[in-house]
């Protein structure tokens, strides 16, 4: 056997991971100055929970879940996605009651997808989800968060905002009668989206065969469909975001699939990913709840993938430099692993070394980019004091080894 990762996993070094908790400190984070309270659900759930939500006919669902059955004959699933977690958590735990409900989450997602540049079969994504507000408001402040968080990263101009309005359920049934029979009309259709046609019209507008793109091109607008109250609830939001200073593009091919969805989808979406584009999608989902079992509770929310924010950033977040502890002898050590023992509780990043002479010490501090080197010798311990050299510019204090956290606040990561 290889020692090699899964295909479609792989082993996040130090150099992405600073880039990576950059994107999830700044996500929960700002989440929080929102009033979001992080949730956490199990990796994996019963199967059903996503049968349920992400349809059958989905290609989540018939391709690209990790579904296994366990030792008592039960069926599970790796979680290929966040909101359906979150909302069978809230009717698990009969939260419903309390809405609404703010929740962010963050952790690994599951997909047997077709590995390639910003895609895995082990994905790490960040997401929000609101329960209990039915009106525009929701709506706007999940995306003012996304937009937020993606500014806070330096993001922000790397990126699009699109949006579309899906109406409700009046408007949704009008258009998709609509889109089928113009669908129906047309012989150039692909195998899959010949298919899609009577399980799940509303996929094809995401189709990524040039044939069905072009006829998707001259299919029915969405918007064209929405009911007085969907196109209300839709210029709200648009009217919200402007107040924001939020700015976006209408995409009338932006849709989802599932018939629990309802009124603004929305779509984060670089060009400078290649094929994977979208680094944030959202929108309201107002019947998901009620299709696990629980009560009428309105939802909006998104996700986002670490993976593609992480690599839309310019550098790595800057790191902290350690104070470099070298100690020359056996009563030096002893005295070192006090003070560093001491100081990494005051909140300094001090680097102690496991051995070696003064010059190897000193190499060592060189190679971790140290900010000064604090020394440690038979001179000093009879003096009770330490010498302090500041390694950029070589200038060095003597300071009293009991008042040494004083010394060395200005250094502190």
């Amino acid at each position: 056997m290889a020692l090699q990762p899964v295909r479609g996993t792989r082993d996040i070094l130090p150099e992405e991971g600073a880039r990576f908790g950059k994107v999830c400190a700044t996500s929960s984070e700002t989440a929080r100055w929102y009033g979001y309270e992080e949730i956490a659900t199990p990796i994996f759930e019963f199967t059903g929970v996503f049968d349920r939500t992400l349809g059958e006919a989905t290609d989540v669902v018939t391709k690209e879940m990790y579904t296994f059955e366990d030792r008592n004959g039960d069926s599970l699933t790796l979680r290929p996605e966040g909101t359906a977690p979150v909302a069978r958590a809230v009717v698990s735990n009969g939260l419903a009651q309390n809405a609404p409900l703010k929740f962010y989450y963050q952790g690994p997602m599951f997909r047997h997808e077709r590995p390639q540049k910003g895609r895995y079969r082990q994905l790490h994504q960040v997401g929000v989800e609101l329960f209990g507000v039915p009106g525009p408001l929701g709506d706007v402040e999940i995306i003012g968060l996304g937009a937020h968080i993606l500014e806070r990263l330096g993001l922000r101009d790397k990126v699009r905002l699109e949006i579309n309005s899906l109406g409700d359920p009046e408007s949704r049934s009008a258009y998709r009668d609509a889109l089928v029979a113009y669908l129906k009309d047309q012989s150039g259709l692909s195998a899959e989206s010949k298919e899609r046609l009577e399980k799940n019209p509303l996929r094809i507008l995401d189709s990524k065969n040039e044939g069905d793109k072009a006829i998707v091109a001259e299919s029915p607008r969405y918007t064209d469909f929405l009911n007085d109250i969907s196109a209300a609830f839709f210029d709200e939001v648009k009217t919200r975001l402007g107040d924001l200073g939020v700015s976006y593009v209408v995409n009338p091919t932006l849709v989802r699939g599932f018939d629990y969805y309802c009124h603004t989808a929305f779509e984060f979406i670089t060009d400078a990913l290649g094929a994977q584009g979208t680094v944030m999608a959202g929108g309201r989902y107002d019947g998901l709840v009620q299709a696990l079992g629980g009560p009428a509770l309105p939802g909006v929310g998104w996700a986002a993938g670490v993976e593609r924010l992480s690599l839309l950033m310019d550098a790595d977040p800057p790191r902290g430099r350690p104070i470099a502890m070298v100690p020359v002898g056996d009563q030096a050590i002893a005295i070192a692993l006090r003070l560093t023992h001491e100081l990494r509780h005051q909140g300094f990043s001090v680097d102690l070394g496991y051995g070696g002479n003064m010059g190897k010490r000193m190499k060592r501090a060189n190679k971790l980019n140290a900010c000064v080197a604090v020394m440690i010798g038979d001179d000093e311990i009879a003096a009770g004091k330490a010498t302090i050299r500041n390694l950029d510019t070589g200038d060095q204090v003597v300071a009293d080894l009991n008042g040494l956290a004083g010394h060395l606040e200005k250094y502190k990561s």
